[in-house]
């Protein structure tokens, strides 16, 4: 006779091994199936999943009935003839164990909403926020969020999502530009619109890329082929442990730190020696040598003096954005602490009694691991509140370098970006199977410092996905980047410029379309709140690109150049009734010219025609080359068609930028 609990273990090994096999047995279909879902018109309607191998599946939607068998891995498809735009509809899906059935199913387009994080912006932080998540109800709008997910191997299924009406309570995280872009469309078209919101912010553009998209790529190719057959868990462990190697060094090599503690904050601390510079504006834009370029520890010092009143009383320290990390000392105690967080503004409270009468000195030790550094706002976000009164603290102030690494972080924080294709394969591959009308894609702050290769990453992403889906050239809509950061007073090299030019250059690929958005951005603000108005434009290339509508699309384009006269003679396409200017004097704006140099200088410019805007400059007497809303914020730009569309970016040079060969 067997031991009882022998005879409870082995019967819950039997509950178990059944209950394990009914599970297996159960017919199962991709979360992209759900009630709600929309399937894309005018194509084939494919229907997936699993069964027991073998296994016969019985699939209806419409009032057709198709049959499957499982092959020997359990996978079975089937594929409807295509409908018109219409439903509701049900679908149901029958096997041997159970019987999978969906409702409200609708039959219209459906476009991949994909990019970071001005893709993953939610409607209820745009613009009138509130009010337009109130005014959400559009029930043949259809959404569906994919769960983020990275993985190194294309994945089957996404982690986590469902399609849900597009109404006040589902919408307000949903992507803005997504939800704007649609709207538009349902709109305009009359039919149900199915949104698939599939970003993530902060992310490289190759992360999104397959390892057959990257094959040769001359840098990330090798590395993304690498990529199947590395332990996520054990590559997270090593990165992340070369990454506590390498920070180590920012402690350790800091002049203005010693035995522990951080000396250059001491009270008395002589700082007459130290350089000016003018704060806010990360380090690397003040045209000082000694700052370009460099990553590392750099400490900022501010006088300025309170009276009786103001003394001694509890106050708020506003120190903007900084980049990445910050410590903050007011006459030696510390204030406030920030690590490894670029874009957050530092809001320090000041307790009662710090605050001294006369001259008050405020530290700030700011570490930057990559990119821009320093304290990048605006003047009006640099202050110091106390007793109902504003002291402004942004212009002069002295600083000093307390170290500078020679060698970039190598592990940084392991996440999407730390290998190629790992959001490719979670958050794209699961969707591949489910035919699409197109991709709107809001992606490239993250390329910016590499623009130039930027412009075949992006080429290769459009042609990657469409490979990938294997419907041809579908519509592949996108947004170049919008105006960010503190205006420039005098023309300089930019990195955003050359990331805008290499996303225009991927127009010359079939059906694809661009919505500028340099007038609609913040230059204190890396996320712009007008995501209206960028749906809007994404839905004008819609109409063009993917719809065929005989409509002016897309801002002016540069089209040719003629030198006439010590004067550049532009000539643009797509002005519709012509050319004309925001500026109320009617000054044409955001132009620059140079000579054989490359030094370029602020030009003079007047529209002479329909078509043309001559630029010229005293200082450029025989002038070469022309450019036009070439900087990370050109705030001057003002040059319009009737469509009240901003004429794009462009140079007419070719000369190497500030990213060539990185």
């Amino acid at each position: 006779m067997k031991p009882k609990s022998l005879l409870v273990y082995g019967s819950f090994m039997v509950v178990t091994m059944l209950f394990s096999v009914q599970l297996y047995a159960e017919i199962r279909l991709p979360k992209i199936f759900s009630d709600h879902m929309i399937f894309q018109r005018n194509e084939k309607i494919h229907v997936w999943g699993h069964a027991d191998a073998g296994e016969r599946v019985r699939v209806t939607f419409d009032d057709h009935t198709l049959r499957a068998k499982a092959d020997k891995q359990g996978k079975w498809e089937v594929f409807f003839p295509p409908e018109k735009a219409g439903g509701p509809y049900d679908l149901s899906v029958r096997g041997n164990k159970n019987t999978v059935t969906f409702s409200d199913i609708l039959v219209g387009d459906i476009w991949v909403c994909s990019g970071q994080s001005n893709m993953e912006f939610p409607v209820e932080r745009s613009l009138n926020g509130q009010e337009e998540v109130s005014r959400a109800d559009y029930p043949q709008i259809r959404i569906f969020n994919v769960g983020k997910k990275i993985a190194t191997m294309p994945r089957e299924d996404v982690v986590s999502g469902e399609w849900q009406v597009c109404s006040p309570d589902n919408i307000i995280g949903f992507s803005a530009v997504g939800y704007f872009f649609g709207r538009y469309l349902h709109q305009n078209l009359d039919i149900p619109v199915g949104l698939i919101g599939s970003n993530w912010g902060g992310t490289v553009i190759e992360t999104w890329i397959s390892k057959e998209g990257l094959s040769g790529e001359p840098v990330l190719g090798k590395p993304a082929e690498q990529v199947p057959t590395l332990d996520l868990e054990e590559v997270k462990n090593g990165k992340d442990a070369a990454h506590a190697k390498w920070i180590i060094q920012f402690s350790e090599k800091d002049l203005g730190r010693k035995e522990g503690k951080y000396i250059w904050s001491s009270p008395g601390m002589d700082y007459s020696a130290w350089q000016t510079i003018r704060v806010p504006q990360a380090w690397e834009e003040t045209g000082i040598k000694t700052l370009e370029g460099l990553d590392g520890v750099v400490w900022f010092v501010k006088k300025f003096r309170v009276d009786e009143k103001q003394a001694g009383k509890s106050a708020l320290l506003s120190l903007g954005p900084i980049d990445d990390s910050d410590i903050s000392w007011l006459n030696g105690d510390k204030v406030g602490e920030t690590y490894n967080i670029y874009n957050q503004d530092r809001k320090y409270k000041i307790p009662a009694g710090v605050l001294k009468p006369g001259e008050n000195v405020l530290v700030v030790r700011v570490e930057d691991y990559r990119g821009y550094g320093g304290l990048y706002g605006v003047p009006q976000q640099l202050y110091l509140e106390t007793a109902g009164r504003k002291i402004p603290l942004d212009g002069e102030w002295k600083y000093r370098i307390g170290m500078q690494t020679d060698s970039p972080d190598p592990g940084q924080v392991f996440g999407p970006n730390s290998l190629p294709t790992l959001l490719y394969n979670g958050m794209i591959a699961p969707l591949i199977p489910l035919p699409i009308k197109g991709v709107i894609w809001y992606q490239g702050e993250s390329n910016a410092s590499r623009a130039y290769q930027y412009r075949d990453l992006f080429k290769r992403l459009i042609k990657d996905w469409r490979i990938k889906w294997g419907g041809g050239d579908f519509p592949f809509l996108w947004v170049q980047l919008a105006n960010f950061m503190k205006p420039v007073e005098q023309p300089r090299e930019s990195e955003w410029a050359e990331l805008r030019e290499a996303q225009d250059m991927a127009l010359s690929l079939p059906k694809t379309g661009q919505a500028c958005s340099i007038d609609i951005g913040n230059p204190d603000d890396i996320h712009p709140k007008n995501k209206q108005e960028v749906g809007r434009r994404l839905g004008l290339a819609a109409m063009k690109v993917a719809y065929g509508r005989d409509i002016l699309f897309t801002g002016p384009r540069y089209k040719s150049m003629e030198v006439r006269d010590g004067a550049v003679y532009i000539t643009f396409e797509y002005t519709g009734d012509g050319l004309k200017v925001k500026d109320k004097y009617g000054c044409v704006k955001g132009f620059t010219i140079a000579g054989k140099d490359h030094k370029f200088y602020w030009a003079r410019a007047e529209i002479i025609d329909p078509v043309t805007v001559k630029v010229w400059s005293e200082q450029v007497p025989v002038p070469v080359a022309v450019r036009y809303a070439w900087a990370n914020n050109p705030d001057q730009a003002d040059l319009y068609n009737n469509e009240n569309l901003p004429a794009c970016p462009f140079r007419t040079d070719a000369w190497n930028g500030m990213t060539w060969n990185k």
